[in-house]
């Protein structure tokens, strides 16, 4: 397998943004993408759990990514916790 190429066009975007800002994107990205969980794109963009967060929040609006469903379900379990078939 070959390695990727970054377009070059990307370099003076991201060159203010520091060093690891490729993995960070890229990882944050996927995490988003709900490809990825946050712990394996933290370690992907090579920052602890509190940083990969700090960073999450910085630039995208928000830290965690939640989706609807889970949400929905754990409204379902706290107001019937016989509804998760435990």
């Amino acid at each position: 397998m070959s390695t990727p190429q970054i377009n070059p066009e990307f370099a003076p975007i991201l060159h203010p943004l520091g060093t690891g800002a490729i993995d960070f994107f890229l990882a944050a990205s996927l995490y988003q993408a709900r490809k990825i969980s946050f712990s394996a794109a933290a370690a992907l963009a090579g920052l602890g759990f509190d940083e990969f967060h700090y960073r999450l929040k910085e630039h995208f609006g928000s830290g965690f990514a939640i989706d609807d469903t889970d949400v929905l379900e754990d409204i379902a379990l706290v107001r019937d916790p016989s509804e998760t078939g435990t």
